[in-house]
């Protein structure tokens, strides 16, 4: 865990405005969504910092904030993958290629998905509502 949390004037000198701004709607959405921990560490090899949400000890995604660009760590069980098979029109031809050409281990699809623009944010959405169910409801938790 880190001693001393990014500032978004830090995140935003390192990703630059227009990805700062995508960091930001990504964030918000899970934040009006998800009643989820965060947890700020190192970013290791995958970025300068990550960014993992987390409930009841099982993480939900990890964002790793890089220079002119965002990763984003999304992974998806056979569960999952079962719905993103039936809902795979809904996405884009990049996500949907992404994920066609993303190894398949043993407890599922690792979707490391870099972002260096604001076009891929719906499909983000869509993808965390896939992972996970909103917990949350105009203020109110409501049970999943």
């Amino acid at each position: 865990m880190l001693e001393k949390v990014p500032t978004a004037e830090e995140l935003n000198q390192l990703m630059g405005e227009d990805i700062f701004k995508t960091w930001s709607a990504i964030n918000n959405f899970i934040k009006d969504n998800y009643d989820m921990e965060m947890i700020w560490d190192n970013g290791g090899k995958t970025g300068v910092f990550e960014l993992k949400y987390r409930k009841g000890g099982k993480t939900f995604c990890a964002l790793y904030p890089r220079e002119k660009c965002i990763c984003i760590l999304i992974i998806f069980g056979k569960n999952e993958r079962e719905k993103f098979e039936a809902l795979r029109g809904d996405f884009s031809e990049y996500i949907n290629n992404f994920y066609d050409n993303t190894h398949q281990y043993h407890d599922g699809k690792w979707l490391y998905l870099d972002i260096s623009n604001s076009s891929l944010i719906g499909d983000i959405e869509r993808l965390l509502l896939i992972k996970k169910k909103p917990n949350i409801k105009r203020g109110t938790i409501y049970e999943n």
